[in-house]
């Protein structure tokens, strides 16, 4: 799970100009997570076992795990990043995976791509460190645990989908508006409060961030509107004349 700004705050950018003014927004659960836990929780109710949440965050991010819990979460396991060092996808996945090689689980639901840098990156990347099989931009999951397998239907380009199987413990990515997000009931919230949200140290994770590649944001702003015409004056020749050479030497798109 991942936290983000919520979807109908009014933005602004911050005095730096690398990234938005933070201090007044309004969080919420990145909405193909929430799908993924939400596709997570039909089928712990069909196969048993148990659902447990993954983040990185601050002490912030504490809040929307226990929204994941209260939709019906047991647990969950908060990386705790203090000073927010952590700024790639790659360095979220790596962590992720230091946390996991002492998990043991089945599947690994993520959203496809977050709502605040959309990179659709890090659960691939996990995938890929833990070893993993993986399906991206999945629709539907369709498990078999007896048998250690998962079916997942990928929406694919032009309309097309793909329908691939996979032996578990996978990784899955999940798309939006797979399913019906479940209403959060009133006692799902109060259990939320007395369920566990274990913390585990970035730090402790032995992970050397100086190696891992960074991203960083160079600048952030509103496209400027503005409006620009230019008529073309004389006969219909002489006017088609200068708009091929205009398109040619200025747009360059002949």
């Amino acid at each position: 799970m991942k936290e983000v700004p919520g979807r109908d705050t009014r933005y602004e950018v911050s005095s730096d100009g690398r990234w938005i003014k933070d201090s007044d927004l309004s969080f919420e659960i990145s909405e193909c997570d929430e799908y993924a836990l939400e596709e997570a929780l039909k089928l712990q109710e069909k196969h048993g076992g148990e659902v447990v949440l993954l983040t990185l965050g601050t002490e912030r991010a504490e809040k929307l795990m226990r929204k994941g819990l209260a939709m019906g979460a047991e647990k969950g396991i908060l990386v705790h990043d203090p000073a927010q060092q952590v700024s790639s996808p790659l360095a979220v996945a790596s962590a992720f995976a230091e946390v996991l090689k002492k998990e043991t689980f089945d599947l690994i639901m993520a959203g496809t791509q977050s709502d605040d840098f959309g990179y659709a990156q890090t659960g691939v990347m996990l995938a890929e460190l833990l070893n993993l099989p993986h399906a991206t931009i999945v629709m539907e999951v369709k498990a078999e645990p007896g048998a250690h397998k998962v079916e997942a239907l990928r929406e694919m380009e032009s309309g097309w989908f793909q329908r691939v199987e996979m032996s578990m413990p996978a990784v899955l990515t999940i798309q939006a508006g797979i399913s019906q997000i479940r209403f959060t009931p009133l006692k799902g919230i109060l259990m939320a409060k007395k369920k566990e949200i274990r913390r585990v140290e970035l730090g402790s994770l032995g992970l050397n961030l100086e190696q891992i590649p960074r991203l960083e944001i160079q600048r952030v702003y509103f496209p400027e509107a503005t409006r620009k015409a230019e008529i073309l004056q004389g006969d219909a020749e002489t006017v088609a004349a200068s708009l091929i050479d205009k398109l040619r030497k200025e747009a360059r798109i002949l």
